[in-house]
This record gives C-alpha cells, structure tokens and sequence, in this order.
C-alpha cells in the first residue's frame, strides 16, 4: 500500500468517523418518540404515523415567565424531545430563561449539543471556556437582539448585568443535549468524590471541600 493511499484511506476514515458524531438524520418526514415502545435505541423508537397528532409536535408555555426566587436566581425551561415527542430524530431544541437582576445560569455543559442563544429583554453577560491547555475565556455581554453561539460540549455560563429582568431564548443541535452543572457534578455526586482528589485538583484544603459538598438549601 503506497503512502498517498495510506493518507487517503486515513482521512477517509476520519471523515468518515466524524460523519458520524451527530444525530442521524430522518429517513422518513417525522419519527415521533414512543414513550411505550420496549425497543431500545439511540433516541425513541417511532410512533405509528397512523397515531400521531399535532399535539406530537406543540409545547406551550415559553411565554410564561419562570419562578426566579431561587438561589440563583434564574429559570430554565427546557422542554426537549420528552416534552415534545415529535422532536424525536431532528437534533434541535429549545430553551427559555429567565434572569433576576444578578441572576445567573452557573457554568455548565451540554454533552450532545452547541448551542445558539439570543438575548429576549435585558442585558445578559455570557462566555465560554476553550478547552486544554488554552482555557481562554470568551466573553460578551449581550443586549436584546443579539445573539451568541456556545461551541459543541464546551462549558458556558450567563448572567443577567442590567438592572431589571431578563430573557434568553435558545436553540441547541439535539433533542436531548443533557447538561452538566459543573459545580453540582463536581461537589455534588452520589457517592461522593474522593475529597483527597478534589482538594489536590484544585489546590485547597480538605475542609473547603467538604464545605462544597455539604448539601445547600
């Protein structure tokens, strides 16, 4: 096998193998996700189309400002493909968020999805970390209308800087993108984690981790 065959075989694997890490795309007009179905794959099995409805593909309620008097201040109301069945198989959904002054969305992930998101009303401080070994810091305080993009699986955050409430919508590239709230996955896990490591992952002592793993009301 020559060399320049070798290269093309590699990079032809490689896309290939990157082709691949997405959600798949429809082979028919819609999949609607059966809650019921026993069959177990990569998302829901499908619907009989004969039993689908409209109400497959409707959510209601994105207009309804969210509970904010919370400790951090903020709502998130994520119906994903469990809220609207129809999403099944279209690698898209929705988010809506609400801010208190000073309200926060704390840094976190999504594992299965990038995210595009666009400032309602306010003024919405947002950023993202790259990844090792860079770990730069890219940042931008939004105002309504303007929009921001959150790369695939990197750790973002917002918070709300103007002084009244505010609203984010977004849309992210799954049906189910999962998120990871650093803070909660790190100091909050069942069972917990070794509090030797984290005290050593982060340079403090002992008794500030077991600060951060005491339960919070």
């Amino acid at each position: 096998m020559s060399a320049s065959f070798l290269l093309v075989y590699i990079l032809a694997f490689v896309s290939w193998d990157f082709a691949l890490a997405h959600e798949p795309s429809p082979l028919q007009d819609f999949c609607v996700a059966d809650f019921n179905s026993t069959v177990r794959v990569n998302g829901f099995a499908c619907l009989d189309p004969k039993q689908v409805t409209a109400d497959n593909f409707l959510f209601r309620g994105l207009n309804i400002p969210g509970n904010t008097s919370n400790p951090l201040g903020s709502f998130v109301n994520r119906p994903t493909v469990l809220e609207i069945p129809g999403l099944n198989t279209l690698g898209i959904s929705t988010v809506r968020v609400d801010y208190a002054p000073g309200g926060v969305v704390p840094p976190h992930r999504h594992p299965r999805a990038s995210e595009i998101l666009t400032v309602v009303a306010g003024t919405v401080f947002v950023g993202f970390v790259t990844s090792h070994p860079e770990n730069r810091l890219i940042s931008k305080t939004l105002h309504e209308g303007d929009v921001f993009v959150f790369p695939f699986g990197l750790i973002h955050f917002q918070q709300n800087v103007g002084q009244g409430n505010a609203v984010t919508m977004a849309f992210l590239s799954s049906q189910n993108p999962g998120v990871i709230a650093i803070a909660n996955t790190v100091f909050g896990s069942k069972p917990a984690i070794n509090d030797q490591v984290l005290a050593k992952a982060f340079r403090v002592d002992k008794s500030i981790i077991h600060q951060l793993q005491a339960p919070h009301n």
